[in-house]
């Protein structure tokens, strides 16, 4: 063991998790690790900003079922990943950032910073290890928290602490050795019998299912319930398209909904949400299903979820057992059936938004643009879905499976579709993987550009860029306030794209996008379409949310 430090057992320990990839960006508490890490086998994305190396890695963990992994530099390194960090901590996304601490051996040090309770403020957790014989321990322990508290997890480490001798040679079993193995948790009868009964009285139903039922693979269970009382399928945007291919699914529930999904919800007395969270979107804030009683089948269930009632009746149980559970007990026959074909039209053949806005001159309706684009960019793409007004449109593709569709937006953060379609490329190597995005969002950090070009990711960014932040010209103008300071102009940001390497190209004319699609599926490189949209065009999300003023 002559010869090593204590950043080789941390670069073990993590190794010994059976990390396969790292978003990173170095500084000299992180370097040493970073670079042992790098040489014990890990991938290492080396990334031009702090925020995107957590952005990147809770992409990369809800894309593989694994935890992520970042490091940064102490003090300010960490500082710049506070609001990804946030974003990680409502999602439930279980990561573990390595970002190392100020020197423990000076009395004073430029970038020193108590860490903890900014890492705590934004719902993670932090532990700091200042003890060479409890690394490797507290490394496992680390990942182990992670898991099972589904957030993310920062380990803090004295860099001089780093450069001591190693002299322990055995590592500790991982933490997916001693992680409890607890099977799908079954419902109890009762609860099974009084859910039954309060099915069996509601005429209009709408089964929601959200990341917990993809999960657990609950989706045909949910299927067959709602078949079974003659209901509606819906789904979190979390879980987008969980049932796109069945004739009854009115799509995304919550301030995203179209205009049938809110048609059909403004029926409903009862709806079923199986495996969410119950967050306060997924109900538009309650406005969305205000005549329906709540069952929330979930293996933690709640009544209270972000400051409202949500639900009012449970079944604690496994997504899929549960949903079984319930549709075996329901009765045979039903006194009325909600579904048609003329619904099933509907469903099938209204657009999310109908609403007619004036031309402007030169530019294209953002629905017509990803109309275009859903037509002629192949299912098996990896897609990524962006925040900020432009993302309310690119939600409504249809028939592009859940787990192939990235949405992650608990924090309301722009600025991160970078970060998630470099996460989501480094889980899926051999598949494209394309980003939706706005200008606004893109260009706050654009230089990660360079990042996807000089690690090859088969990257294709489809940009909605209407030359403002999209939501604030539209909430400024609904108040009747000047929308200048939203207001930056169309950045050329084909031009821009070209200058980091990659295949940048302004796309006017929409009957050309499947010509140019079929290009960009024979290569292996990054690209970038920028689509110059309407600022008139405003989401039903806004509309409904702001009204003008007299």
């Amino acid at each position: 063991m002559s010869g090593l430090h204590c950043y080789d057992a941390l670069a073990r320990a993590f190794l010994n998790e059976g990390v396969r990839a790292c978003f990173a960006l170095l500084g000299d508490a992180n370097m040493n690790f970073a670079t042992r890490l790098s040489d014990g086998g890990c991938r290492m994305i080396y990334v031009r900003h702090e925020h995107t190396t957590v952005s990147a890695a809770m992409s990369y963990a809800r894309a593989t079922g694994e935890v992520g992994v970042a490091t940064v530099t102490c003090g300010p390194g960490l500082t710049q990943t506070m609001t990804a960090l946030a974003a990680a901590a409502r999602a439930g996304i279980p990561l573990v950032v390595f970002a190392g601490e100020a020197p423990i051996s000076t009395a004073w040090y430029n970038q020193g910073i108590d860490q903890a309770p900014f890492v705590t403020a934004c719902g993670a957790a932090y532990v700091a290890l200042h003890h060479p014989a409890r690394l490797a321990v507290g490394v496992r322990d680390a990942f182990l928290q992670a898991k099972t508290e589904n957030r993310p997890v920062v380990v803090g480490v004295p860099f001089d602490l780093q450069d001591q001798p190693w002299t322990e040679a055995a590592m500790p079993a991982p933490s997916g050795a001693v992680l409890p193995k607890a099977s799908p948790m079954p419902p109890h009868p009762d609860d099974v019998r009084r859910a039954a009964e309060l099915v069996a009285g509601s005429r209009r139903i709408v089964v929601i299912g959200g990341r917990g039922a993809l999960l657990a693979d609950a989706a045909p269970a949910c299927r067959a319930l709602a078949e079974a009382c003659g209901g509606l399928l819906a789904n979190t945007l979390p879980a987008r398209g969980l049932f796109d291919d069945d004739p009854f699914s009115v799509g995304i529930a919550g301030g995203f909904s179209s205009d049938v999904a809110r048609e059909a919800f403004a029926e409903a007395d009862l709806v079923i949400a199986v495996g969410m969270s119950l967050a306060a979107h997924a109900a538009d804030a309650g406005r969305l299903y205000p005549r329906a009683a709540v069952l929330h089948v979930d293996t933690r269930p709640r009544a209270i979820s972000q400051g409202r009632l949500a639900a009012t009746h449970h079944l604690r149980a496994d997504a899929r057992l549960g949903i079984e559970a319930l549709t075996s007990a329901l009765p045979p026959a039903r006194p009325e059936r909600w579904r048609s074909d003329d619904l099933a039209r509907a469903i099938r053949e209204r657009p999310a938004d109908s609403t007619v806005f004036p031309a402007r001159p030169g530019t294209l309706d953002p629905r017509d643009v990803v109309r275009a684009l859903d037509a002629v960019l192949p299912r098996e793409w990896e897609s990524v879905n962006s925040s900020g007004h432009c993302s309310y449109f690119t939600a409504h593709m249809r028939g592009r499976p859940a787990e192939r569709f990235h949405t992650i937006r608990e924090f309301g953060a722009i600025g991160n579709g970078l970060a998630y379609a470099i996460g989501v490329a480094a889980a899926r190597p051999d598949t494209k993987v394309v980003l939706f995005d706005g200008d606004g969002s893109l260009l706050m950090h654009v230089q990660e550009l360079e990042t996807i070009h000089r690690h090859g990711l088969d990257i294709l960014i489809c940009v909605l860029n209407d030359g403002a932040y999209g939501s604030e010209i539209h909430k400024l103008r609904f108040e009747g306030l000047s929308d200048a300071g939203a207001v930056f102009g169309y950045t050329d940001l084909a031009t821009l794209a070209r200058g980091f390497g990659l295949d940048g190209r302004r796309i006017d004319d929409l009957d050309a996008v499947g010509e140019i699609a079929l290009a960009a599926g024979r290569t292996r490189s990054a690209a970038l379409w920028d689509f110059h949209v309407s600022d008139a065009v405003v989401s039903p999300v806004i509309r409904r949310s702001h009204s003008a003023k007299p």
